[in-house]
């Protein structure tokens, strides 16, 4: 969750936070958790650091401590010895310092802290690169005193020198300590010790002047003369990528295989608490595990936990794994991730966490509108001596027939869930780009085409082969829909849903579910071997078993003595040919050209480029003069830069897709599917690609003005038509002959559907569409054809809410959006408002109101409920024109929820 939220509401409008991160202040012997925000104010930056209390959501969560200007008395250093840094902790040692005083901070391991200390770092070299003018910070001393009357800071402040010389006496006392030796640290998250040294003296950490720290950013290792590391983002150019590359390909010649085994384990437990030990699933093996990757789904089931994303269960989970871990070994706990319910815990034997590296973790929602995080996929990337690997645990939609809508789950969380890089100028890297992918959780595919009387007869007589033949995940499989390229182990255990809980009997409710196999665990990659594959009927706590595996895994391992000697002979040959030749090469196409371009519809074409030079070569696409990026915004090349070895080729993916920022310059004709591509080769010349295409006009993202005054399809319209109404949208003055309609026919029609069909659907608007229908019914609603709507009640409603988030400019314009934020909490004050809007807008949003009240009166039958809905479509129909906080999106709900109960006009 962002946490600058609750900072932001501290702060009073000129002032802006622009990150925060929640970090450990390390006082002697103890810590204490802060929160730490960088604020910009009229380009002077200063850190203010925040005591808090849980998850900080709001101001009420948060009181002001102390605020440290960034000015060129401030300094941030690690204090890591570069065998720390070489260690997972999931922590990142630095210290802070200020005048004369220092503050030592635990940030979290990972791409935020490492983004949070980038965005301080820039920061501070603003202000080393005009070392003459002198910042004066003076909008900080109305925070170092209790405001009256404006509510901004909730406590008087305490002198800036109170949390940092809580430091002072510990720095004294290191100072003297590392002269004997060590200290020792604790290792935050994973619970281990390791003993460091820690650069302490004062000395060391100064900074003498700009060109020493600019020398000491550059740096990627520590020298004698750099004990204190500046955090800064490393440097990769074309001869760290030439390098980088030839490794790669020698990489058999100083690496060998060694065998270590991952116990992976997933238990969906339906909302409850841990009421049983898990030791009879976690120690299940004689030995015990080299690390363990456990999946829970359906952490917490309740409506708090799914909008707020905070929950009390994640903590009493992770205690109850860290207890049944296997007895025989000692794990520390590298990295937890969590979106909403979906859970992943991975924990190493603590002598194997010092090979851990690059460690990242990474969610994606597949819910409604591809947000929700109900479902969807947590996913933690590392590296395990020279072998990259990726852990995903994912929960895919649910119910028997919907094994299409589980296939497009896993496509998107296949290409949304990506990883930054320690390079940030290097593309993310995807899920496949790993040398092993191991994948678990309840992936929902069921047993179809047998009744539930002939599955359970099958069940009794162990015939479980016969049994997978039904199997929708094999089936899928087998049509290469899915899981391409993953191995699963057979399966010789019973079903691991649905059960009453608390009992190994089957689901005796009315709806009496067919037994299936929704948990599963795959893999992907060479040398792996699965050595059991069991569920555990034993646990009872949930509606599910959970399911284990271990896998025997070949890793990749360092011969130090052929890797110095392979690097060597790298080195020399690459100073002989950047010595004798320019990099060029040939592409395969100079003009591309997409034809009938559709809202939210992707297309690609392959570039390929062939190194035919006598050198390997760095390419980019680049910035055009004026310009902010390489391309316009409906375009992207994947990837936008790389490496190409000698002799070798890569393939870039150009690619189209239109989206509701784009799509409304593009529907009125202003702007058109053309853009130059300049591809530059490093040390060698320019190319040129002319990238052309045809638009198809839409109606989503086209203005509501519009469309009222569009009686035919939009596809019909000639283009000035579109081109005229968009001029005059926001003009109720504007001249035109023929009257508009009442609302869009577009959203009557979907409406309509929805009311004639789906009044007493279960979970309408709660579960998302099939992306093909959408499709169809975009089509649809474009060209006038067919004259009823296709697609499932659930694409329907996934359309309705796409197209009102499409809309340029919202149901309540933008120019209204503040004072229904300051009536909100009154009735007749938040329709008066309404009655103020111009007639269409006001029309559309008394008829969607007036719709969902309908849908309220079926509760019973569709499970929606006042405060569902008011979330789903206050942030729809009343949008904010900067970015959103979450107490303005508590307004807007309240605001919204008056029109739904009730007897509402």
């Amino acid at each position: 969750m962002d946490q600058s939220v609750a900072i932001q509401e501290t702060l009073e409008r000129e002032e802006n936070c622009i990150i925060a991160v929640q970090c450990d202040v390390l006082f002697d012997k103890i810590t204490e958790s802060r929160l730490l925000g960088l604020v910009e104010s009229s380009e002077e930056h200063a850190l203010f650091i925040y005591t808090h209390r849980r998850m900080a959501i709001t101001a009420d969560d948060v009181s002001l401590e102390d605020i440290i200007p960034v000015s060129l008395d401030f300094a941030v250093v690690e204090v890591s010895s570069p065998e720390e840094l070489a260690v997972v902790g999931a922590d990142t040692r630095v210290r802070i310092s200020y005048q004369e005083e220092a503050l030592e901070l635990r940030l979290p391991f990972g791409s935020h802290s490492r983004l949070f200390l980038s965005e301080v770092n820039r920061a501070w070299s603003d202000v080393c690169k005009s070392p003459t003018q002198v910042p004066k910070f003076q909008w900080i001393n109305k925070y170092h005193k209790t405001t009256k009357g404006q509510g901004v800071v909730k406590q008087a402040l305490a002198p800036l020198s109170t949390t940092l010389s809580k430091l002072n006496q510990q720095r004294k006392t290191e100072k003297s300590s590392d002269k004997k030796g060590s200290i020792e640290r604790e290792k935050g998250s994973n619970g281990g010790t390791q003993k460091s040294k820690v650069c302490s003296s004062p000395e060391s950490q100064g900074i003498s002047s700009r060109d020493d720290r600019n020398d000491l950013v550059r740096s990627s290792s520590h020298t004698p003369s750099n004990k204190a590391q500046i955090l800064a983002m490393p440097q990769f150019n074309l001869r760290d990528n030439l390098i980088k590359c030839e490794l790669l390909k020698n990489e058999d010649i100083y690496t060998y295989l060694e065998n270590f085994s991952f116990f992976l384990g997933t238990y969906n437990v339906n909302g409850q608490t841990p009421k049983e030990s898990l030791s009879p699933w976690l120690s299940c093996t004689p030995d015990p595990p080299d690390m363990y990757c456990v999946g829970f789904q359906e952490l917490d089931l309740s409506k708090e936990a799914f909008f707020f994303n905070d929950t009390p269960k994640e903590l009493e989970w992770t205690k109850a794994v860290s207890k049944a871990l296997h007895p025989d070994a000692k794990y520390a706990l590298v990295k937890l991730v969590r979106l909403v319910g979906i859970m992943l815990l991975f924990y190493v034997k603590k002598e194997h966490a010092e090979f851990i590296s690059d460690v990242e973790a990474e969610t994606v929602g597949t819910g409604i509108m591809g947000r929700m995080g109900n479902k969807g996929a947590v996913a933690i990337r590392f590296r395990f001596h020279n072998s990259d690997i990726c852990v995903v645990n994912s929960h895919l939609a649910a119910h028997i027939e919907e094994y299409e809508r589980r296939n497009q789950d896993y496509k998107d969380i296949c290409s949304r869930l990506q990883f930054r890089q320690l390079d940030p100028t290097q593309p993310p890297l995807i899920i496949m780009k790993h040398d092993v992918v191991l994948w678990i959780g309840d992936l929902n595919y069921r047993i179809s085409d047998l009744d539930v009387d002939n599955v359970k007869e099958l069940i009794s007589k162990k015939d479980f082969e016969t049994l997978h033949s039904y199997d929708q995940l094999k089936r899928q499989i087998d049509e290469k829909a899915v899981f391409v390229g993953f191995m699963e182990g057979e399966i010789d255990f019973q079903p691991t849903y649905k059960y009453d809980t608390g009992s190994d009997m089957w689901d005796t409710s009315e709806k009496c579910r067919v037994p299936a196999w929704c948990d599963r665990i795959l893999w992907r990659g060479k040398n792996v071997v699965q050595e059991h594959y069991q569920s555990h009927m034993a646990l009872k706590t949930s509606d599910h078993k959970p399911v284990s595996s271990l896998l025997v895994t070949g890793i990749k391992r360092l011969n130090a003595e052929a890797y110095k000697k392979t690097f060597e002979e790298i080195v020399r040959n690459i100073d002989k040919m950047e010595n004798e030749c320019i990099p060029s090469v040939s592409l395969s196409e100079r003009e591309f050209h997409f034809k009938d371009v559709k809202f939210m519809q992707h297309q690609a074409e392959t570039l390929s480029l062939f190194n035919d030079g006598q050198v390997p070569c760095q390419f980019e696409f680049i910035q055009k003069p004026n310009e902010p990026t390489y391309c316009k915004p409906w375009l992207t090349a994947n990837p936008p830069k790389g490496f190409i070895a000698q002799g070798a080729s890569v393939d870039i993916e150009l690619e189209v897709f239109v989206n509701r920022s784009t799509a409304p310059e593009l529907n009125s004709g202003k702007q058109q599917i053309e853009d130059i591509l300049v591809l530059h080769l490093e040390r060698g010349k320019d190319y040129f690609i002319s990238v052309t295409g045809n638009y198809l006009p839409s109606c989503y993202g086209t203005s509501i003005y519009s469309l009222c005054h569009l009686r035919e399809p939009i596809q019909d319209m000639p283009q000035e038509t579109l081109h005229k109404l968009a001029e005059m949208s926001g003009d109720e003055n504007a001249a035109n002959t023929e009257k508009p309609l009442d609302i869009p026919k577009e959203l009557w029609m979907m409406v309509d559907h929805l009311f004639r069909n789906a009044i007493k659907q279960e979970d309408i608007f709660q579960q998302p569409g099939l992306r093909s229908e959408f499709a169809e019914i975009r089509d649809c609603l474009d060209t006038g054809m067919p004259d009823s709507l296709p697609g499932s009640n659930h694409s329907v409603a996934e359309a309705l809410l796409l197209f009102l988030d499409a809309l340029p400019e919202p149901v309540v314009p933008y120019s209204f959006y503040q004072q229904c934020l300051e009536s909100c909490s009154n009735a007749s004050q938040c329709e008066k408002v309404i009655s103020m809007l111009p007639q269409c807008h006001q029309n559309v949003f008394n008829y969607l109101a007036a719709f969902l009240r309908e849908l309220l009166k079926n509760s019973a039958s569709n499970r929606l409920d006042v405060n569902i809905l008011a979330t789903i479509f206050a942030s729809l129909l009343l949008r904010s024109p900067t970015k959103q906080d979450l107490a303005e999106k508590r307004k807007t709900q309240e605001f919204f929820q008056h029109f739904l109960i009730q007897g509402s006009s």
